[in-house]
């Protein structure tokens, strides 16, 4: 049978304290902190593998995160709905709820990645939406004699 760990009082605070820092108006901050909150989740884990990889891959996630919070939390709903999974999950790992916080994470993660996805191809749309039909192709004026 697999052993279980639940989160020490003292990874509990850690937690809630990364996660009201996520609410800071200085978006370097938040994001800083919300790197943080889901590095102190993986410590509570006490699961090595997986803080092991998730120091491996800081430097990265903490760009990505950065990244992404500058675009999504623009968009009030999406600011929203984050919030409210930070919410989810932290309640849960505050009551002792594994299983809660594991699909509450799972939800988040899946919500970021499919809203990023979706701003990409948004993006996209958008690049191929303003391009000028046949610029590559018209000669410049300044080529004609």
């Amino acid at each position: 049978m697999a052993r279980r760990f639940t989160a020490t009082e003292s990874d509990k605070e850690k937690i809630r304290l990364c996660y009201e820092a996520t609410l800071s108006d200085d978006p370097d901050l938040a994001s800083q902190a919300d790197v943080r909150f889901h590095l102190a989740i993986a410590e509570a884990s006490h699961n090595v593998v997986l803080l092991q990889t998730m120091r491996g891959f800081f430097e990265l996630l903490e760009s990505s995160v950065k990244q992404s919070r500058q675009r999504m939390y623009q968009v009030p709903p999406v600011f929203a709905k984050l919030t409210e999974q930070h919410q989810a999950v932290l309640g849960a790992i505050l009551s002792g709820d594994a299983d809660g916080a594991r699909s509450a994470m799972m939800a988040h993660l899946g919500f970021v990645h499919a809203t990023i996805k979706q701003f990409d191809e948004d993006q996209a749309r958008q690049a191929r939406i303003t391009r000028l039909p046949d610029a590559h192709l018209t000669p410049s004026r300044e080529n004609k004699s």
